[in-house]
């Protein structure tokens, strides 16, 4: 077939795939053949490279794992010390290399869903292709509300690092308020590419921090005398204490605050949401993607098992959590200060995600101007600027109305992080193999351990929300516990 008959033919069939865009029959494959892009010359069959008409697509290996890194290690492994001291030493580590693992599968999922839909632009799209309109709706909101919770918890963290820091200067709430502006400022340049050069620094800050604390409590112990929960143990050992770990469960602790720590397990793996996003900026996906993601597993998997056991370790009943308010008093105000990159980075990255999204719903179905995605227009900077605002005013509500790191945490794990990261996934697989999960033994192996993940993703959100909500509410109705929303009262750990 000559050039200009290949053309006319690739001109049909994407004329065709336009033409069928809101048909359901487009959206509902059967996983046996591989759906077309619907732009001309999006999609080169000769690299599998997709060129994204929104524009990007400068991310090379290097830097997509530097964000996923970021993304992914700088909030969740503050709570994974505590978790240790509440499940126990044994279940603990085991939880975490479990879901290391789970998370590792379900990451490369997303790139065999990729390379059969080469149009999709992020989870969102997902939906629409497995669930139609529906689902596309669900998944949106849900898709959003996740991204505002996971900023809404790093603020909170920023807000107890500048309470600590500056010995509780400014209200509460002016302290989430601060780094919600800078994360506002980061998240406007439109391009993902920035992400890339800022997960360096992030990413040196997160090292740099969990070792001053290792050190300092190496050194000089916990803060024994520290205000943390009236100076006691974490779970209300009395104070002053010899150090101890647990091999199991902490009797001290409920049920629903174990179940609690283990969905902070899931938090700490809560990347993938975001991975599809930036999988559309990457220049070559199918290349680079599944290195960037076993660099991140293989890196971040230890360092959560060592970290977390270290620090466990050498602070005992007295760690507290985030894990960096577990050193003494000036090792913690460093640690915090030095954390500041890698917590503005995780906002950075889930803001833009979020923002991408709202913005491109804007363009698509309100706007109509999807051919100008990447215009340097007023209309485009008006509609980024807005949607930007209205994404970090509504994370900065959250916040507020959530303060409290473990169960914003919690709840975010068990509504979304659950689905975003495992159960979806396993669904897509089952999705693009719907005809063929039965064919032999290993393929029957697949399916079945995909549909298990389904049902234990389903069981994980019912229970863990009722767990996460009804902590959430005791500490609320509780007399004693300070914890009010919109509050000015001083958050930091001593």
């Amino acid at each position: 077939m000559n050039h200009s008959a290949m053309e006319q033919n690739n001109t049909l069939e994407n004329s065709n795939l336009r033409d069928a865009r809101n048909e359901k029959d487009d959206l509902s494959s059967n996983g046996k053949q591989s759906s077309p892009p619907v732009y001309p010359n999006d999609y080169d069959q000769q690299t599998g490279e997709t060129f994204d008409p929104y524009g990007g697509k400068k991310l090379g290996m290097v830097r997509t794992a530097l964000i996923f890194f970021t993304n992914q290690v700088g909030i969740g492994i503050l709570s994974l010390p505590s978790m240790l001291h509440t499940i126990g030493l044994i279940p603990g580590i085991i939880t975490i290399i479990a879901m290391g693992v789970l998370a590792t599968y379900t990451a490369y999922i997303l790139i065999q869903f990729y390379r059969r839909y080469p149009m999709i632009r992020d989870v969102v799209d997902v939906g629409r292709i497995m669930g139609g309109k529906p689902l596309e709706i669900i998944v949106g909101i849900a898709h959003v509300l996740n991204l505002c919770l996971i900023c809404a918890s790093a603020n909170v963290t920023l807000s107890i690092a500048l309470n600590t820091i500056t010995e509780h200067a400014l209200c509460t709430v002016g302290f989430i308020g601060i780094p919600m502006v800078m994360c506002w400022i980061l998240c406007m340049p439109r391009s993902l590419n920035f992400a890339g050069w800022f997960g360096i620094p992030a990413t040196i800050s997160i090292f740099t921090a969990v070792f001053i604390v290792i050190i300092a409590l190496a050194v000089g112990g916990p803060d024994y005398n520290g205000t943390v929960n009236g100076g006691t143990g974490y779970w209300g050992e009395p104070p002053n204490e010899p150090l101890k770990m647990r091999l199991g469960p902490n009797p001290g602790a409920t049920m629903n605050q174990q179940f609690e720590s283990v969905l902070n397990v899931a938090f700490a793996y809560a990347g993938n949401q975001a991975f599809i996003t930036v999988m559309c900026e990457m220049r070559n996906p199918s290349k680079d993607y599944t290195p960037a993601i076993i660099w991140l597993n293989a890196i971040g998997v230890p360092m959560y098992v060592i970290v977390a056991c270290v620090v466990y370790h050498l602070a005992g009943q007295y760690v507290v959590s985030p894990a960096l308010g577990s050193a003494p008093g000036v090792a913690s105000k460093v640690a915090y200060g030095l954390l500041f990159p890698t917590l503005l980075g995780s906002g950075l990255v889930f803001g833009h995600t979020g923002i991408k999204y709202m913005y491109n719903v804007v363009m698509d179905k309100m706007i109509k101007t999807r051919h100008k995605l990447t215009d340097n227009t007023p209309i485009t900077w008006g509609v980024w600027l807005g949607v930007g605002t209205l994404f970090w005013v509504t994370s900065f509500i959250l916040a507020n109305a959530i303060p409290v790191f473990g169960s914003i945490l919690g709840i975010s794990s068990a509504l979304f992080v659950t689905w975003f990261t495992f159960g979806m996934a396993n669904a897509q697989w089952i999705f693009i193999n719907w005809g063929n999960q039965f064919i032999n033994w290993k393929k029957t192996s697949l399916a079945l351990f995909n549909w298990f993940m389904i049902l234990a993703s389903a069981f994980l959100t019912v229970f863990g929300l009722y767990t996460s909500i009804s902590d959430l509410s005791a500490r609320i109705n509780d007399p004693d516990d300070p914890l009010t929303v919109f509050t000015c009262a001083n958050n930091a750990l001593f």
